[in-house]
C-alpha cells in the first residue's frame, strides 16, 4: 500500500485518573457498535483454567456498552487455553489433532461460563464460529454480517471465535486480532477495541521503567512496527506485531480502534468515558462503504495487475478507474467478477478491485486503447477493466 510519512506519537505522563480528551469522546461519540476483541491470557488463570471473576468483570462492562445504546461484539480466544486446563495438559500443544481436541473441549466450556455471566444482566450468548472463508466469500461474508443484524434484534451479545476445530492452514486467520479487525469490517460505525496484558503500545521496551504507553497514534507508517517487541503470551498465538496488523487493517477503512489492558477491571468504563486508557489508533479516512472493505481488505485476490505510473496516479490521485491502456503485465489466473490485486511498477501493492474480465481477456488487452479493446473482445466489451465503484485505494 501507499507509504505513508512518520506517526506522530503522543506521549502521556498521567498515571493515575486518565483524563478526558476531546479526542477520545469524539471517537466514542460516533461508535454506534464496539467490537471487543479479549486475549487467552487476559481470560486464564496461571493454571490455564477460566478466571471466573475477570469474565464476570467483562460481562458487567459489556452490559454499560450495551446501555449506552451502542451494539456490541465480543471477539473472544480461550477455547484452546480452557482446553488445556480441563484436559490437564501440562502446556500448549505442537501437533493440530490436539490442538484442535483442546479448542472442542474449551469452547463448550468458554461459552457456557459466558453465558452465565451473562445471565446475569438479562442476556443470553450467541456463539459464531469463523474461518477465513466466512470472509473470502462474499455470499457468506453477508450471511455472517445478516446474522449479526438479527442477533441484535434481541437480549443477545454475539461471541465471536475461529473454529479452531475444523480450522487448517489453508483457512486459518492467524490469530483474533485479525479476526477482531475483519469483524468490525462488517459493522455500522464500528470502533475496535483489543485486550491484551499490556497497557498499549510503548516509546520502548515495556519491562524498562522509562518506557511509556503510547496515548495516541493519529498517523500510520511502518516505522511504527518497529516499537513491537517480538513477546508473545504462551497461551495465546498473537504479540503485539498481530495487534499492529489489526490497528493498520481497521484505521485503513476508517475504523478508529484502542489497544489496551484487560487485567484493567474498569477499561472498558473508562472506554466509554472518553478517557485517555490505552492506544488510540486514529482512523486515517472516512469509513468505506462495507463493500470496499470486503473488496479490500476480507476477500482474497486471485491475480496481480502491474500498472504504469500514469495508471498508479490516475486511480490514486483522480479517482479514475482503470483501463487496459495502464496494465503492463498480468499475472495468475482469475474470472471475471474475482479480486486483483494492483501494484505499481516497482512491485508495490497499492490497490484492489473486481476485475470485469478473466485473465486471459486481460492479457490480450494489456496496454491497448479502448477502440481495441472492443475489436480484440466485441462490441460489447466495456471500458474498464475495473470500475472506480469497485476499486479500493487506501488513502
Amino acid at each position: 500500500m501507499a507509504h505513508r510519512p512518520a506517526a506522530r506519537l503522543i506521549c502521556s505522563t498521567e498515571n493515575i485518573m486518565p483524563p478526558v480528551t476531546d479526542l477520545r469522546r469524539s471517537v466514542i461519540d460516533r461508535a454506534r457498535t464496539v467490537v471487543v476483541k479479549v486475549g487467552t491470557s487476559v481470560l486464564s488463570k496461571s493454571d490455564d483454567t477460566l478466571d471466573e471473576a475477570r469474565l464476570d468483570s467483562l460481562a458487567a462492562q459489556l452490559h454499560a456498552l450495551r446501555q449506552s445504546g451502542r451494539k456490541v461484539v465480543l471477539v473472544s480466544s480461550g477455547a484452546i487455553g480452557a482446553g488445556i486446563g480441563l484436559l490437564g495438559l501440562e502446556k500448549r500443544p505442537d501437533d493440530l489433532p490436539h490442538l484442535q481436541a483442546a479448542a472442542a473441549v474449551g469452547q463448550a466450556h468458554l461459552i457456557h461460563c459466558y453465558d452465565d455471566c451473562l445471565r446475569k444482566f438479562g442476556y443470553h450468548a450467541a456463539q459464531l464460529l469463523l474461518t477465513a472463508n466466512d470472509f473470502r466469500s462474499r455470499t457468506r461474508y453477508l450471511n455472517v454480517r445478516n446474522t449479526l443484524s438479527t442477533l441484535f434484534e434481541y437480549n443477545t451479545l454475539p461471541i465471536i471465535n475461529e473454529n479452531d476445530t475444523v480450522s487448517i492452514q489453508e483457512i486459518k486467520f492467524g490469530d483474533n486480532d485479525r479476526l477482531a479487525a475483519l469483524v468490525s469490517h462488517l459493522l455500522e460505525s464500528p470502533l475496535l477495541v483489543i485486550l491484551s496484558v499490556i497497557d498499549g503500545l510503548y516509546d520502548g521496551d515495556p519491562r524498562l521503567p522509562e518506557s511509556k504507553v503510547i496515548p495516541t497514534i493519529d498517523e500510520w507508517s511502518e516505522s511504527i512496527r518497529g516499537l513491537a517487541t517480538d513477546d508473545k503470551s504462551s497461551r495465546g498465538t498473537g504479540g503485539m506485531h498481530t495487534k499492529l496488523d489489526a490497528a493498520r487493517t481497521a484505521t485503513a477503512v476508517g475504523v478508529n480502534l484502542i489497544i489496551a489492558s484487560g487485567k484493567n477491571p474498569d477499561v472498558l468504563h473508562q472506554v466509554l468515558r472518553g478517557e485517555e486508557v490505552g492506544t488510540l489508533f486514529v482512523a486515517r479516512s472516512e469509513p468505506l462503504p462495507a463493500w470496499k472493505r470486503w473488496i479490500g481488505f476480507s476477500a482474497t485476490p486471485r491475480g496481480r495487475l502491474v500498472l504504469d505510473e500514469g495508471a498508479c496516479r490516475a486511480l490514486a490521485t483522480q479517482g479514475k478507474s482503470l483501463l487496459a491502456a495502464g496494465i503492463r503485465e498480468v499475472q495468475g489466473s482469475f474470472s471475471d467478477g474475482e479480486i486483483v490485486t494492483l501494484v505499481d511498477p516497482q512491485g508495490v501493492e497499492f490497490g484492489r478491485g473486481l476485475s470485469n474480465f478473466k485473465a486471459d481477456d486481460v492479457r490480450k488487452i494489456a496496454g491497448q486503447k479502448s477502440e481495441r479493446v472492443r475489436e480484440l473482445l466485441g462490441a460489447e466489451a466495456v471500458d474498464e477493466v475495473i470500475h472506480r465503484d469497485n476499486l479500493v485505494v487506501p488513502g
